[in-house]
């Protein structure tokens, strides 16, 4: 039997054993068709904005287009974010559908998405040189990059760009960037200065990622291209100025993550002076991992064992008084998930609180009744979607290793638990992050490992110290 359909078969066997959900509902399709065929609503004219979008190459489910403006008193950013609440009508068939979905989940071979594709990649999508309606947000930034003012209202814009994050940072590489393109390095810089400034932190440990390879698949490391950070700055911006407004009208749904405890954050200094990753006095954890070469051995055991700091994130609704701990730890502010409501539910919700908010307008009964669901079904998206993207890695890797048991490879260990035997390796080549068995492993150290299983129907990669 050939690769492809032993990977076939590993990939239906994961969307039945996690119990994905398949195609939609007729009347939810049904729904989805009328709204998709309606005229535009009525709202202001903010096509002039030349906005453009930065996605993967490929992608259609556009959620959020930028423009940045440079005035003598700093920045201006205009970020429309796709308008899914124009479409999808509360206690409809289709809000019902996202409520199970959650969010949008992605496989090598396709993807489950929230919302219909006729919706998603097409009527409510930030498409280029189409009219859509959007949330669009005015953020005004001091010199230093600092958010002094922030409003939203709902608008009609049209994109004049689709770019990729390639293309995008090749243009600012070799200085033929101009307009917006221009100024994403210089107001990602300064926001990016600002979060280690107030103690926030983004681990820039590279990802393992599921690529095409032939007619197969293939795993590999992926660090985020500087442009991809930029991008994501002006995205936790918008998401801090809107919580700032959920807080100021004590309503909304918060992103959260509370701090790590002592007794974690004293352990994380113990590793790093093992590893000899300098943390100077005072330093904080953001100022420490800025500092890092992740390419280094040392370096990516200590962002391994690092991410202990960051566990717990999950989302909290509030409609009255406001939550005591309303901070995500990592952001070092309180922050909202408002800009990707194509691909992720809470998003709508969110959005449609700040515009009633910054409208001085009552929230919607509906938006309102619908907060206090939206910690637990986020959760359990948030469960199902990282078990898709752990169970379509782990079958790459049995995949690629399937025929190489036996050999040996140079890995470097990065994770390792106190009293108990083995540990966890990451191999470079294949890109491959298994458990090792073996006594005493070294901790952020090369060896040498001997690969002894690689199971296509378990899913199960393992090693042994060589």
């Amino acid at each position: 039997m050939s690769g492809t359909p032993r990977l076939a078969e590993g990939f239906e066997r994961i969307r039945g054993e996690l119990e994905l959900p398949e195609a939609f509902p007729a009347p939810a399709m049904e729904e989805a068709a009328q709204v998709a065929a309606a005229s535009m609503p009525e709202l202001p004219d903010r096509t002039d904005l030349p906005l453009l979008t930065i996605d993967p190459p490929g992608s259609m489910d556009l959620d959020q287009a930028l423009c940045i403006e440079q005035g003598p008193r700093g920045f201006r950013v205009w970020y429309a974010i796709a308008d899914v609440a124009s479409f999808v009508r509360p206690g409809g068939a289709l809000d019902a559908e996202a409520r199970r979905r959650g969010e949008t989940l992605y496989m090598p071979d396709g993807r489950v998405p929230l919302h219909p594709p006729l919706l998603s990649e097409s009527a409510a999508s930030l498409l280029p040189g189409v009219v859509r309606p959007a949330a669009l947000w005015c953020l005004d930034l001091d010199t230093d990059g600092r958010t002094i003012g922030a409003d939203v209202q709902r608008a009609l814009v049209r994109s004049r760009e689709r770019l990729d994050y390639d293309y995008a940072q090749a243009a600012v590489d070799t200085g033929t960037a101009d307009g917006t393109l221009r100024l994403l390095p210089v107001v990602g810089a300064l926001r990016l200065a600002l979060e280690q400034e107030r103690g926030g932190v983004s681990l820039p440990s590279p990802e393992q990622e599921v690529v095409p390879d032939g007619d197969g698949y293939r795993v590999e490391f992926r660090t985020p291209l500087p442009a991809e950070t930029w991008n994501a700055q002006i995205s936790l911006m918008t998401g801090m100025a809107a919580a700032a407004m959920m807080l100021d009208a004590e309503m909304g749904v918060l992103r959260t993550l509370p701090p790590a405890p002592p007794g974690t954050l004293a352990r994380v200094r113990m590793i790093a002076r093992a590893l000899k990753v300098a943390w100077p006095d005072g330093a904080g954890f953001g100022e420490v991992v800025a500092a890092l070469d992740p390419g280094t051995p040392g370096a990516a055991a200590f962002l391994k064992e690092a991410t202990v700091l960051l566990r717990g994130a999950g989302y909290t609704a509030f409609n009255g008084e406001p939550p005591k701990d309303a901070t995500h730890a990592a952001v070092a502010a309180p922050y909202a998930h408002v800009t990707a409501p194509l691909r992720r539910l809470v998003d709508r919700f969110g959005t449609e609180v700040c515009l009633a908010v910054a409208a001085g307008v009552p929230v919607p009964e509906p938006v309102q009744e619908a907060l206090a669901a939206l910690p637990a079904l986020m959760a359990g998206s948030g469960r199902r979607a990282s078990a898709v993207e752990r169970a379509c890695v782990d079958l790459v890797e049995a995949f690629v290793l399937r025929e190489r048991v036996g050999q040996t490879f140079e890995a470097v260990v990065v994770d390792v638990q106190d009293g108990r035997p083995g540990g966890v390796v990451q191999v470079t080549d294949p890109a491959v992050v298994a458990r090792c068995d073996g006594d005493a492993l070294p901790l952020g150290e090369k060896v040498q490992v001997r690969l002894t299983r690689a199971d296509l129907v378990t899913r199960e990669v393992r090693f042994n110290l060589a």
